[in-house]
């Protein structure tokens, strides 16, 4: 199994009917968040099936995959990279970490982060220390702050929601919509497991949240209930701030 035999793969299932569409689909047009991104025309299941045959391929061989000036290509590696990960013992699972760490530049679309991030970077770090998170959290790379929220979706997953809400609070008012839907993303996940939590964070930002971010976060919600998310119909510390507002007036009142 070499990494010739794999290139040859890839070229034999190109098509360029879908290249020319999956070029449009992933903004790879000038100023365009995929600017420059080039297709082979090979569609996900296929990439999931090479990587079955081919999870025996050396990570060093791996590597220059993810290199590659061909998205599914990159695609491909992180696959194997994640399969990786998976099955391997901790010599193995720190040199895909560091591997993936090593070469974000080329994990450079939301597909390539969302297909990876919550299988290698979330399962290798500690919940309880999120330094590496918030500090891919803050970089001007879109695709680190992407990777940043993505990995915590291995912790939702386990049932644990605080690094998700830690690095929403540092994401809530980035300027880039693909960082809007991935923070929304990773919420809706919490309030689908846990509405309370989700709501708590939501509710004193409601009015503040960009619509995107509070759209995906809020989407399964009761409709009354999204509604009222759209209206901003909470003050800032929600229900409890306007029991005590009401109070106060109350007071005030003759």
């Amino acid at each position: 199994m070499t990494l010739a035999e794999v290139r040859q793969a890839l070229k034999a299932e190109a098509n360029p009917a879908d290249a020319a569409f999956l070029q449009r689909f992933f903004r790879t047009g000038p100023g365009e968040y995929g600017e420059g991104d080039r297709f082979l025309g090979i569609r996900v299941p296929v990439l999931r099936r090479l990587s079955r045959t081919y999870r025996g391929l050396p990570l060093k061989s791996v590597i220059p995959l993810l290199r590659s000036p061909w998205h599914e290509a990159r695609l491909l590696a992180l696959l194997l990279l994640a399969e990786r990960y998976r099955r391997g013992g901790p010599a193995e699972r720190e040199a895909v970490f560091r591997a993936y760490l090593e070469h974000t530049r080329f994990i450079n679309n939301w597909d390539l982060v969302d297909v990876s991030a919550y299988r290698i970077v979330g399962p290798h770090l500690d919940p309880s220390d999120l330094s590496l998170l918030e500090r891919l959290a803050r970089s001007p790379l879109l695709w680190e702050r992407r990777i940043a929220m993505l990995s915590t979706f291995h912790w939702i997953r386990q049932g644990e929601f605080d690094p998700t809400l830690r690095i929403a609070a540092i994401l809530e008012n980035d300027p880039h919509d693909l960082i809007h839907k991935a923070v929304g993303w990773m919420l809706r996940e919490v309030g689908n497991r846990d509405r309370a939590r989700a709501e708590a964070f939501l509710r004193p930002r409601c009015r503040t949240l960009p619509r995107t971010l509070l759209r995906y976060a809020i989407e399964r919600y009761p409709e009354p209930l999204r509604q009222r998310y759209l209206r901003g119909d909470w003050p800032p510390g929600g229900d409890h701030a306007r029991r005590r507002a009401s109070g106060a007036l109350r007071k005030l009142s003759p």
